[in-house]
């Protein structure tokens, strides 16, 4: 890959893209240029990975093609204000920040410029990832496969229309929380009925792991799959029972519709 990647701001987010860019080795330290607020975590960047580690965000802005804005959204504008003159026209600026829209991205740093909106989660750290992406018109074709490269890196990703970003972050961007409650609630039963908190923890996460990792390589219903652990008269639909007598799913489908109404509320401010 020929073109120089940039970051502004490597906290989780922004140092799991980078790792993950790395490690998959498409594109050179050298063609990768830094920033954060935090000078030591370029220097040891440069010095592991001779990735260019700059001094302001403007720097990243000038030098390269495609910008990660990595930052929280509440001083993304700032950042944006501030790098907007460096910009050349065909730079591709990349925002994490949720709630924040292509049309607010664009206000501070032209309407013309490229713009691509992503909405990634939490197993980034371990390269688990599944990311949304939604481009604005001037990304073209080729530029937008050039991203879902790079964030492929990462785990998975779809595209998606702007309308469907709140749904994502129901669905994916926070239900990482959702999924380790249900693994904590999992091992809790656990260690009730006399297993270790270590290996409660151990088989709770392993089952969710590989439960989710059936029904993508099945490309099974979920229900189907659920019907094939429930054995007549058995333990499982004992289960089930009560989970369904405690409106199990109907509380997982109230908290993703919570989290796409704070989304939405969030981006019209």
């Amino acid at each position: 890959m020929e073109q120089r990647i940039g970051f502004i701001g490597l906290g989780n987010m922004g140092n799991a893209i980078l790792q993950g860019i790395l490690a998959s080795k498409i594109v050179p330290g050298n063609q990768l240029y830094i920033y954060d607020t935090h000078p030591e975590k370029g220097i040891a960047l440069n010095q592991s990975h001779f990735i260019n580690n700059l001094e302001s965000a403007r720097d990243v802005a000038r030098e390269s093609d495609i910008v990660f804005v990595a930052v929280k959204p509440n001083v993304i504008i700032d950042v944006l204000t501030d790098i907007q003159k460096e910009l050349k026209k065909n730079t591709i600026i990349v925002s994490i920040a949720a709630g924040v829209t292509i049309k607010t991205i664009a206000k501070n740093v032209g309407y013309e410029q490229k713009i691509v909106r992503v909405m990634p989660n939490t197993p980034a750290l371990v390269n688990a990832a599944m990311c949304s992406i939604t481009p604005n018109t001037e990304v073209t074709d080729d530029e937008l496969a050039i991203i879902q490269t790079l964030l492929n890196c990462i785990g998975e990703t779809e595209i998606v229309p702007e309308y469907l970003i709140d749904a994502v972050v129901g669905a994916s961007g926070s239900s990482p929380a959702f999924v380790f409650m249900f693994i904590e609630a999992l091992a809790d039963g656990a260690v009730k009925g006399g297993l270790s908190r270590k290996q409660a923890y151990k088989f709770a996460a392993q089952a969710v792991m590989g439960s989710a990792k059936l029904l993508l390589e099945s490309g099974k219903h979920p229900g189907e799959l659920k019907d094939m652990v429930c054995s007549p008269a058995g333990t499982t639909i004992e289960g089930v029972q009560k989970l369904e007598q405690h409106g199990f799913r109907a509380a997982l489908m109230e908290a993703v519709e919570a989290t796409i109404i704070k989304s939405q509320a969030l981006a019209e401010k």
